[in-house]
């Protein structure tokens, strides 16, 4: 199921059992900031990127080994090299992204994002080391920035994508028959958003972070506050500002976010997560959020 209906999709969604798959990933990856600085082509459509300015691309490095030595505390996480010529990379989670047995490329909608696409040496770790089977969609016209658009419930096999000029319809219809998803709800973001994964968190299919003011339409924040009750925790607009929206789970029982985010949080959303079984791990990433994105962005998950 593809839909834009939020009846249609939260009655279906409620009656899928969390029998998709594993709820977190097995294993991370990572790609290194080097040669980090502002992007012109990213900040066009990315309002949370800092001023050229504000780019400290040695603390950003130090900040990316710090986050990679905690994940690692959790599970394998492996680290690729970057490349001056593309400054976004440490956000790999937008080109590749995994399901079982398979890897799928995205479709990146700016030129110096596209160059990520082609990278052989991650290419070669999903197909040669791995042994996945590639889809490939970096080719194609319309632009589907994977687990940057599209948010997934790994234990029901559910999507929620949010549509945007980093996705459109197409697009998401094309990364929900990649990835095998058995339903995906289609909706716009508010203007100025660019990623769903800044807005919402889906946390070992039992909890949500949501940023409602990061939807176009408030019905599917009720649908979404919905289906993961009582464990939906809506974010207020200090908590969405400081990314607390771009956060992970990769294990049953931590929730990880950046040292910024962790600090914006409320009582009452650090209560609601502690009733979801979640407790809060945080790193320094503030030369990384001059890039745009936080802690969720660095991740590559695979399954």
């Amino acid at each position: 199921m593809l839909t834009r209906d939020t009846a249609t999709f939260l009655d279906h969604a409620r009656r899928i059992d969390t029998d998709f798959g594993p709820a977190t990933a097995r294993a991370a990856f990572m790609v290194a900031p080097d040669g980090f600085r502002l992007a012109e082509q990213s900040a066009a459509d990315n309002r949370y990127m800092a001023e050229a300015g504000s780019f400290d691309a040695a603390r950003a490095s130090a900040q990316h080994r710090e986050l990679q030595r905690a994940f690692a505390e959790v599970i394998p996480t492996i680290c690729f090299a970057g490349d001056p010529a593309t400054p976004d990379a440490l956000f790999p989670n937008n080109v590749f992204a995994t399901a079982a047995g398979r890897y799928v490329v995205g479709r990146m909608r700016h030129p110096v994002r596209q160059r990520e696409a082609a990278r052989d040496d991650i290419r070669g770790f999903f197909g040669g080391v791995l042994d996945y089977a590639e889809i490939d969609l970096s080719t194609q016209p319309h632009p589907c920035e994977l687990t940057g658009a599209l948010v997934i419930d790994r234990a029901r096999g559910l999507g929620f994508a949010g549509l945007s000029e980093r996705c459109d319809e197409e697009g998401a219809r094309l990364m929900h028959e990649a990835l095998g998803l058995r339903a995906t709800l289609l909706f716009d973001l508010a203007e100025g958003e660019y990623h769903t994964n800044v807005v919402l968190a889906v946390l070992a299919g039992r909890a949500a972070l949501v940023c409602t003011k990061g939807f176009a339409d408030p019905k599917v924040v009720d649908t979404i506050a919905a289906l993961y009750a009582p464990h939906a925790v809506l974010l207020s607009p200090a908590e969405h500002a400081a990314f607390a929206g771009n956060a992970i789970a990769l294990s049953d029982d931590v929730v990880w976010m950046s040292a910024h985010a962790g600090r914006s949080l409320t009582a009452t959303s650090r209560e609601a997560l502690a009733a979801a079984g979640f407790q809060v791990r945080t790193v320094e990433l503030d030369a990384i959020e001059a890039g745009g994105g936080s802690l969720r962005c660095c991740v590559g998950e695979i399954y």
